[in-house]
This record gives C-alpha cells, sequence and structure tokens, in this order.
C-alpha cells in the first residue's frame, strides 16, 4: 500500500505512571497496521508528567494519550509547559512552506481537554459525575466529511471516561485557528446541560478527541470483570448498566468497528500524504 517502507512514531505517554489499557492497545494498533501495510513502524514512548520527557522533531507521527486527573490543576506546571512548546514547535514547522514532510499528531482524551484549554477552543470543566463506559457519538457536518472517519456510522459508539469535559464553543478562536467541530455527545433536551464536544481538527495535521478510539473489546471487557471494577459500576449505575456496557463491547458494530477504523484511518491517511510529500 505504501511506497515508504519505514514510519517513526512517538507516544507521548500521559498516564502518570498509572497502569492502563490505553498504552496496549495503542502499541497494538501500530503493530497490527505495520504487518498490514508491510510497513516499520519504529516506535518510542515518551514519559510526559512524571519524567518530563518530550520528543524531538525526527518523527512522522506523534500520538499523545489519555491519562488520569484534572486537565485544568496543571496550568503552568514545568511538564506542561515543555508540552505546549513541542506543540508550538510541530506547528511552526508544520506552517514553514518549506517544511516537509509534515508531522502528524492525534491528541487522545486529557491530551485533547490540555490542547483545548491551552488554544481557548472550549471552556473544560468539572463533569457533575464521571462519564464511564460506551457512548454513542454524533457526527456533526464537518465529522461526516472528515477522512479519519471514514466508515463510520452516525451515532458510532466509543468508550468514554472522563471527569471533565470540553464544552461551550469558542466560535470565533475556532475559526481563526481554522479548527472544525467533528462530534458531540448524545443530544439529551430534557437534561439542562451542556453537550460534550467529543472531537476536533485543529488543522490539516492535528486532531483530537475526548472519548478512546483506541480502546479494545477484548481489554476493555477483561477491565469491567474485574471485582473492584465490577463493584464501582454497579454501585455507581446500577447492574444493568454494567450488562448493557458488556453487551456493547461485544457488538461487532460498535467498540470493535471503531477501533478498526479511526486510528487506523489516521495512520492511513498521515502516511499517505508523507509519501506523497
Amino acid at each position: 500500500m505504501f511506497g515508504q517502507k519505514k514510519v517513526r512514531v512517538a507516544i507521548l505517554d500521559m498516564n502518570e505512571g498509572h497502569p492502563n489499557q490505553g498504552m496496549r492497545c495503542l502499541r497494538e494498533i501500530l503493530s497490527e497496521f505495520g504487518e498490514k501495510n508491510n510497513l516499520t513502524i519504529e516506535l518510542d514512548e515518551f514519559e510526559v508528567r512524571l519524567a518530563k520527557q518530550i520528543p524531538d522533531l525526527s518523527y512522522d507521527i506523534y500520538i499523545s494519550s489519555g491519562g488520569p486527573g484534572s486537565p485544568l490543576e496543571s496550568e503552568g506546571c514545568e511538564w506542561e509547559q515543555l508540552y505546549f512548546d513541542w506543540l508550538n514547535k510541530i506547528e511552526q514547522y508544520n506552517n514553514h512552506s518549506l517544511s516537509e514532510p509534515k508531522k502528524y499528531v492525534f491528541l487522545i482524551c486529557h491530551s485533547y481537554q490540555l490542547v483545548c484549554r491551552h488554544y481557548k477552543l472550549a471552556h473544560v470543566i468539572k463533569r457533575k459525575s464521571t462519564a464511564f463506559g460506551v457512548f454513542p457519538m454524533h457526527l456533526v457536518k464537518d465529522g461526516k466529511n472528515e477522512p479519519v472517519f471514514n466508515g463510520l456510522q452516525d451515532p458510532f459508539y466509543s468508550v468514554d471516561s472522563r471527569d471533565f469535559q470540553v464544552v461551550q464553543p469558542n466560535h470565533q478562536q475556532l475559526h481563526k485557528m481554522g479548527a472544525k467541530i467533528l462530534c458531540i455527545e448524545k443530544d439529551r433536551p430534557h437534561v439542562p446541560l451542556e453537550r460534550a464536544i467529543m472531537a476536533i481538527r485543529l488543522n490539516k495535521y492535528i486532531i483530537g478527541t475526548q472519548f478512546h478510539p483506541e480502546a479494545d473489546a477484548v481489554g476493555m471487557t477483561m477491565y469491567l470483570q474485574r471485582e473492584d471494577k465490577k463493584k464501582t459500576v454497579i454501585e455507581g449505575y446500577g447492574e444493568a448498566k454494567w450488562k448493557n456496557m458488556i453487551e456493547h463491547l461485544n457488538d461487532p458494530d460498535k467498540i470493535r468497528w471503531t477501533y478498526a477504523h479511526i486510528l487506523p484511518n489516521f495512520l492511513g491517511q498521515s502516511i499517505g500524504q508523507l509519501q506523497e510529500a
């Protein structure tokens, strides 16, 4: 599929040392994509929040992970300043007319919240209660034309796990940056709460999602069947909700479909444009 046989990828690990399924899923998606397309994926990981590790500009693709904690309380801290310095360098490089090939970035959950706050694209606020489970994502006009979402239904389903949310878009700032809202959470007219903005394309090279497109059915099923997690979900939402989540995870049209499309689409699109450059 691709003429170029080697691609360098950096994962910016935002998990602050907490064990999680997301990093495993990202590694597996990259490995599967490389095998399927006869590509050598050279992968390096950078522990951002504890070790203050930041990649240089020698990589082709960057994936910045989700992570725990508040995306508000870290404002101004050392690791965050280093992180935004890296992002600014990516943007400066991409904006230079002679810079080829461009650098491609995918932001997940915590990273997405940080960047939305940093660029003032919307308000980032604490939720009244934790969102955790498998939820529908509803495409808006620009999302229906987004290549990374090719092959998805409307709505499509993904794992959502967050205590904070991105709401109240700053349309003036979005327009200034050329950013586009791609999808939102379910509209609930009977509930007087803002709908969260679930994905934004910041520019031609950077896209972010509030949800977890890397989540796989096997890992999430194992996670939800752990006694402590099962107890937490049942106590918070009831046993019917827990059973419903397990069913959604094993539905091939929901989590498995999203896992097989969004990040592989992003990789395919990015590497294809690298080839053209």
